[in-house]
């Protein structure tokens, strides 16, 4: 009914919750569909004022041997841990929502690909060797709704041949190779023009 779905509006404004993109508009819909256009136009501005706060969520996620940065060879991937530059990110980009995934099994990656494919609005991928090797990764890539950028610290291209190939850039919006761990914030930062 209108009264409630008004209600819910009005409360979840008051609590200071965020509605998702997806309530705003199904409960337009509802309107809508029950011959309340002028009541939806009414509520324009303020769905359009929740719209505007809404944040980006991004989900990052990074393959094996990540979770050893700030120690693993510091000439290629210098000295400061993901977690000292995770913080550093989060507090660039206070306009997005962020989630952080590591694990150096091929299975959890996959698992965290899917869980998160459908309802965040990107996610950055470094899959790191299994870039390489992993046919399951580039299928679970495949199978989502969610956009992914491919990110690289090192320069893949300039070492050794096998890292030439990607199972994952065939279907990632786009690739970001050499920037050190500042190929995250150029991921966001696409993410955020898109």
């Amino acid at each position: 009914p209108k009264d409630d779905l008004i209600t819910h509006l009005i409360s979840a404004e008051e609590n200071g919750e965020k509605l998702t993109t997806d309530e705003l508009i199904t409960t337009c819909i509802l309107l809508l569909n029950a011959g309340h256009e002028a009541t939806v136009h009414s509520l324009g501005n303020g769905i359009k004022i929740l719209l505007e706060n809404k944040k980006m969520k991004i989900v990052i996620i990074n393959g094996p041997n990540l979770n050893l940065l700030g120690t693993r060879e510091p000439g290629i991937y210098g000295n400061q841990t993901f977690e000292q530059y995770y913080e550093g990110l989060k507090s660039s980009f206070p306009q997005v929502e962020f989630d952080y995934f590591q694990s150096n099994i091929e299975g959890e990656l996959i698992d965290q690909i899917q869980q998160v494919g459908f309802s965040c609005d990107g996610i950055l991928l470094n899959a790191a060797a299994y870039t390489h090797t992993s046919v399951g990764i580039g299928d679970a890539l495949k199978a989502i709704d969610t956009p992914v950028i491919e990110i690289h610290i090192s320069n893949t291209f300039s070492r050794e041949d096998f890292r030439h190939k990607s199972y994952i850039t065939p279907v990632a919006k786009g690739i970001i190779v050499g920037f050190g761990l500042d190929s995250y914030r150029l991921g966001v930062e696409s993410f955020l023009k898109s």
